[in-house]
């Protein structure tokens, strides 16, 4: 326990010399973090404190290799998986690192955690089996690769959504560090206990310049090496112990940033919008909104997590069924916290979901009648042809009118009109009116085209065919009829 207590006390040590003067360095090379209209912080902070994270942790546990003691061996025994470990770790660093210093797209980013993910299943760190007590064993086989990359790329960016309040990142890391250390301790794995306390004692110093007001931010480098160490050592916990508590456990104490990436995600979904897309809408946006401070809504997460992970480690000793029903309850009890949060909107979710998937088959159906449109309009070889498939393609699409006005060189100009059958009732919100003329007409041809779309569902459609059609009419040109066909 000794070693444990020094690993500790090291990382807290160095972490507490170098965060003041990393946040120094960040403001003398104007790394800084901007407010703006999503960010709560009020002025310019530094955003590398991730470097007095990871130099800490890393200088600590290498230290242990030169220990003569038990820890010491063991470390030796397993050193190429911890050097992997910890050599992924750095790779994604540097990626957040880049991020902090000059931006990177988020594609990037993830293509850099899934590089590293997929560097540490090489490895042969992966999830490869499941034991639910004594009622069976699952064998993931080939899956093992999959699952285990996305466990670990999905808990990299859990992290880093999560860091959106002072202190809120580096005090749950904290939680599931420590959370994981008893894990291993109790399971016999002294390499992950000195891995994750190496890093509970950075967070532990690094916490104390980051809590609110914070004096320096972990930035992406930080929140992603958070993530992945911690995700990556939750597996190799899992491969000394095969049972559901060596990956139920972590994904309980990570429960608060697991459950608001997920609901983040959906959320997006429901929106139409891009995954990668900022928002307002993370939990300790809407506990804000609700009236806490930055202090009590970090202190109600920091609480959150104490619960989910003590609870959880009840699994340690439960046997089959008992393990799972602690993990069913610590799973309703944070899906309560975040209803109470009004982070879920079931209802509200599954409407929009439907509704969406009722304006992406309409987007079909419309771009069926356009490519139709097309095909009817490369066969029309006069002008009245022409007419008859832009007619068509107009009663296909809803249109309330179209109308064609072509004015020749030399005769008169020919006005062609065209509306549906009976008319139907007047749109509910209106009509878009389009007007344009067709390309590369010949000199002193000019053809000048009307529609009216009424807009009976929502302005989106009425919009998206005005766009089909106004691209079916830059498409087209008289040009391509014969010069006696012009005029038929």
């Amino acid at each position: 326990m000794r070693t444990y207590f020094c690993v500790y006390l090291g990382a807290t040590f160095l972490a507490l010399l170098t965060t003041p003067v990393v946040a120094r360095i960040g403001r003398a090379m104007r790394i800084l973090d901007a407010p703006d209209a999503r960010k709560v912080h009020s002025s310019p902070t530094p955003r590398i404190g991730g470097l007095a994270i990871a130099l800490p942790a890393i200088a600590m546990s290498i230290s242990v290799l030169v220990l003569d003691n038990v820890i010491g061996q063991a470390f030796r025994l397993v050193r190429t998986h911890a050097i992997v470990l910890l050599a992924t770790g750095v790779f994604v660093f540097v990626v957040g690192l880049v991020d902090d210093v000059r931006g990177l797209s988020a594609r990037t980013k993830l293509l850099g955690q899934a590089l590293a993910a997929a560097v540490v299943c090489g490895f042969g760190i992966r999830i490869g089996s499941v034991t639910v007590g004594q009622w069976f064993s699952l064998d993931f086989g080939w899956w093992a690769w999959p699952i285990t990359m996305l466990w670990i790329i999905g808990i990299t960016n859990a992290v880093n959504l999560i860091d959106g309040l002072d202190g809120l990142a580096a005090g749950i890391s904290a939680v599931v560090c420590g959370v994981i250390a008893i894990f291993a301790i109790y399971t016999g794995q002294p390499v992950m206990a000195v891995l994750v306390l190496a890093l509970l004692g950075s967070l532990s110093g690094f916490l104390i310049f980051n809590f609110h007001p914070a004096k320096t931010f972990m930035g992406d480098c930080g929140s992603m090496f958070l993530g992945f160490v911690i995700a990556t050592a939750s597996v190799m916990c899992a491969l000394k112990s095969a049972t559901l508590a060596g990956l139920a456990l972590p994904f309980l104490a990570l429960g608060v940033p697991i459950f608001d990436a997920f609901f983040s995600i959906l959320r997006r979904i429901v929106q139409r919008r891009s995954i990668f897309a900022p928002d307002r809408g993370h939990i300790h946006h809407r506990l804000l909104a609700g009236g806490l401070r930055q202090r009590r809504a970090v202190i109600l997460m920091y609480v959150v997590t104490l619960i989910a992970g003590g609870l959880g480690t009840f699994m340690m000793v439960a046997r089959g069924r008992d393990a799972l029903v602690v993990f069913g309850c610590v799973f309703v009890l944070l899906v309560l916290v975040f209803r109470a949060a009004g982070a879920i909107g079931l209802g509200g979710s599954i409407a929009a979901l439907r509704r969406n998937l009722a304006v992406a088959r309409e987007a079909g159906q419309e771009k069926r009648h356009l490519e139709e449109a097309q095909l009817r309009l490369c066969g029309a070889t006069t002008l009245d042809a022409w007419w008859q498939s832009m007619c068509a393609t107009a009663e296909k699409m809803g249109f309330a009118s179209l109308s064609v006005s072509v004015v020749y060189p030399e005769g008169p100009t020919r006005r062609l009109f065209w509306r549906p059958g009976p008319p139907g009732p007047p749109a509910s919100r209106g009509v878009i009116h389009l007007v344009g003329t067709l390309p590369d007409d010949p000199p002193g041809l000019s053809v000048r085209i009307e529609a009216d779309i009424p807009v009976d569902g929502s302005l989106e459609s009425a919009g998206r065919r005005a766009a089909l059609f106004g691209r079916l009419i830059d498409e087209q040109s008289l040009n391509e009829l014969a010069p006696g066909q012009r005029a038929a």
